[in-house]
């Protein structure tokens, strides 16, 4: 039975401004949910970004705060089953309480020994080529073969910077291109009919996540292959893109599923119905990090995104994530919580029992 929950509304301060299509991010706004049942305890985490996710920080914990007194007291079962009714309209916040019960349930995924490779995201604009080499010959001196460039800024912008970045990169790496639904589906058609292919492992979500008409009309411009993102909620939108042959690629991520067997077995989905899988959250703490990279071993081949805990100087987890290169190490153990850096970038808690 669920003998205590306590959520939190945190602020984590990033280290240097996240530069999107869609603004500028300064801190991570994330609800943390710890739940105690039979002598062990789970937490979980959502961070609310606008565009990945209709829900808002303020949103996310009044959903917190309706739903915590309702699981307290309940079996696990029955705590599922409300959690799994939250999931279609609060999936990001349904996400935090489900996978606090995943550590409470012992998930095997938690239990893996491995490493997890990941990508590096260029802070450059592409403005400089001297300032984007020196950044490349660190990233891959440091051992990262895939980088990940932003776009979706106007196409104007957007062609020349790509180019530098191709010149700067020079075969040395993967270049993952993003565009956070930047462009309309014109400007994603001009984009892709300007840019030279060579060396461009894929191009991110073009265009609006709502907006299925614009990645059919976009799809048969596409010189490099296409990836959905934030249009990508779970195994309804995977068929979706599979039937229309939208997407060459798919990328989840966990706090869109629910749990990690449900993130598990979309990504085996999305590789059953003919494309490619792709894992992580760069807008996650520590928390979400570590989970999604217990999911991946044996479900995702290429680069992951669960890099958001680079991002930000406070780490969550005790012991914090571990890396050597561009790998995360995966030490086959549940990790604590590191109650200080929790305290102290905490805006508001609430216990329910």
């Amino acid at each position: 039975m669920i003998e205590q929950i306590e959520i939190r509304r945190l602020r984590l301060p990033l280290t240097k401004p996240y530069r999107l299509s869609f603004g500028v991010q300064h801190a991570f706004d994330t609800l943390l949910v710890t739940i105690a049942c039979g002598g062990r305890s789970g937490f979980g985490e959502a961070t609310l970004l606008p565009g990945y996710t209709d829900e808002s920080i303020d949103q996310s914990w009044e959903t917190a705060l309706a739903v915590a007194p309702r699981l307290a007291g309940q079996q696990m079962t029955a705590a599922r089953g409300i959690l799994s009714d939250l999931l279609p309209v609060a999936a990001f916040t349904a996400t935090a309480f489900l996978t606090a019960l995943d550590m409470i349930g012992d998930h095997p995924a938690f239990r893996a020994r491995d490493h997890v490779e990941l990508l590096a995201i260029l802070s450059s604009d592409g403005g400089d080529l001297g300032k984007a080499r020196d950044e490349v010959d660190r990233l891959v001196e440091a051992g990262y073969r895939t980088l990940k460039f932003k776009v979706g800024f106007g196409v104007e912008q957007d062609v020349p910077a790509l180019a530098v970045m191709q010149r700067a990169v020079d075969g040395r790496a993967r270049l993952r291109v993003d565009a956070n639904q930047g462009f309309t589906p014109q400007e994603a058609i001009t984009f892709l009919d300007r840019i030279d292919p060579e060396g461009i492992e894929l191009l991110e979500q073009p265009c609006d996540k709502a907006d299925w008409a614009a990645a059919e009309i976009v799809r048969p411009h596409a010189r490099v292959p296409i990836m959905l993102d934030e249009s990508i909620f779970g195994t309804a939108d995977i068929d979706r893109a599979a039937d229309g042959g939208l997407a060459d690629l798919i990328k989840l991520k966990l706090m869109k599923l629910g749990d990690i067997s449900s993130l598990q077995a979309a990504l085996d989905r999305i590789r059953l119905r003919g494309m490619e899988p792709v894992l992580g959250n760069g807008v996650a703490t520590d928390i979400g990090c570590w989970m999604e990279c217990a999911a991946a071993p044996g479900h995702v081949t290429l680069a992951g995104e669960m890099n958001g805990f680079l991002k930000t100087p406070v780490q969550l987890l005790d012991p914090p994530l571990s890396m050597v290169g561009a790998h995360v190490l995966l030490p086959g153990e549940l990790p604590r919580l590191n109650t200080e850096a929790v305290a102290r970038v905490s805006d508001a808690s609430r216990n329910f029992s």
